[in-house]
């Protein structure tokens, strides 16, 4: 038995031998990781989505409805509760937060305004904003202003 294991190492040891003396003299193409598939530069598609282990979606990123590309997130019933993104085209493509609450209303919302671009936070409650801290897009100056649960609006300082 001792023999045959000889045999069949020794056996093995010169297959391995003249397949590679074979193998060195042949001009065969061989794959290489490198060449199996070439790198891409750019990927266009209309969206990403990353799902939870269930399927469902729990992030996009996508174009909105009115032409602004955005990042949306889903909780885990599906409702969209946070967006960064861009206005369209129609707003000056400015940029923004929102965060939504369980109903699907925004509640809170950070972003540039008007034409000096001055950042403006509102913070808003069933739909209705009820109050808007930022810089007055003319003059750039601090405001504060509330909105009672009736909508009428008070200014606590600056004006907007």
């Amino acid at each position: 038995m001792s023999k045959m294991y000889v045999a069949g190492l020794m056996s093995g040891f010169l297959g391995g031998m003249l397949g590679a003396f074979v193998l060195g003299h042949l001009s065969l193409p061989l794959i290489s990781p490198a060449s199996a598939a070439p790198l891409q530069e750019m990927i266009s598609v209309g969206r990403i989505r990353m799902v939870d282990a269930t399927g469902r979606t729990r992030a996009e990123l996508a174009m909105s409805p009115d032409g602004g590309p955005g990042l949306f997130f889903y909780d885990s019933k599906g409702r969209n509760r946070l967006v960064l993104g861009l206005y369209s085209p129609a707003e000056s493509e400015y940029p923004f937060v929102v965060l939504n609450d369980t109903h699907n209303e925004a509640a809170g919302i950070f972003r540039l305004f008007g034409g000096q671009e001055t950042p403006v936070v509102v913070l808003k409650n069933k739909g209705a904003d009820r109050s808007i801290l930022g810089l007055n897009p003319s003059s750039t100056e601090p405001f504060l202003v509330n909105y009672s649960t009736d909508r009428k609006k008070t200014a606590v300082f600056g004006s907007f």
